[in-house]
């Protein structure tokens, strides 16, 4: 199987390229793509946009149209687009069927899997304190232990507040760039050590159980 991902920013990037080894091994063909941010879903399929601005929704339906006549080319293996992001405040079942309508206009439509981490992609090493600590031994275990898994409550705000010094608003005052880079750090220190099989993020598992399933091993 040859693997195409998109995702919406650098850090899930690492994360993720480091992530899929662990969870489907090494015979497959995998290529992450990595966007300047989510955007926004068009209004019309039409709509023009600016691929240089690299928003990832601005510009999905256009990459999924794409891919599926590429795929369709494909004669001697298959392919399938993982499409990850964050849900944050999205409604998920309205966001959902927004992505599937993307899907549905495209003919031909490439095979496709939306794995949307809730609320954001710091759930999935929220989902596995143990590598936290690993990757952060003086992580606080008030913070880390206080979170509900997948839940709607500023995750990446939960994580900072775990493991950088002067928690969250000490982060914010550096600005987003900084906040970008911090988050990058966090996907390179502990998805090394995340334990995919016993990850408590129902998100994770989800997107754990798309590839294994394409990969032929669920």
């Amino acid at each position: 199987m040859h693997f195409e991902i998109l995702v919406e920013d650098q850090s899930g990037k690492k994360a993720i390229d480091i992530l899929i080894p662990k969870i489907v091994g090494n015979s497959h063909t995998v290529i992450v793509h990595s966007y300047k941010g989510i955007g926004r879903i068009p209004k019309k399929m039409s709509d023009p946009k600016d691929a240089k601005k690299r928003l990832l929704l601005d510009n999905l339906p256009k990459l999924i149209k794409g891919y599926g006549s590429t795929f369709a080319g494909y004669q001697n293996f298959q392919a399938v687009l993982i499409f990850v992001c964050d849900l944050d405040d999205k409604c998920l079942k309205k966001f959902r069927a927004e992505l599937s309508d993307i899907l549905h206009a495209c003919n031909p439509k490439p095979e496709t899997r939306f794995c949307i981490a809730i609320e954001e992609s710091e759930a999935w090493f929220l989902g596995d304190l143990p590598a936290i600590k690993a990757a952060y031994p003086k992580a606080r275990d008030a913070v880390l232990n206080s979170y509900e898994r997948d839940s709607i409550c500023g995750t990446w705000e939960k994580m900072a507040d775990a493991i950088y010094q002067g928690g969250a608003s000490a982060l914010v005052k550096k600005g987003w760039q900084e906040i970008g880079a911090e988050k990058s750090k966090w996907a390179e220190a502990i998805a090394p050590h995340m334990s995919v099989e016993n990850n408590q993020s129902p998100s994770f598992q989800y997107f754990r159980g798309k590839l294994l399933e394409l990969a032929g091993e669920n």
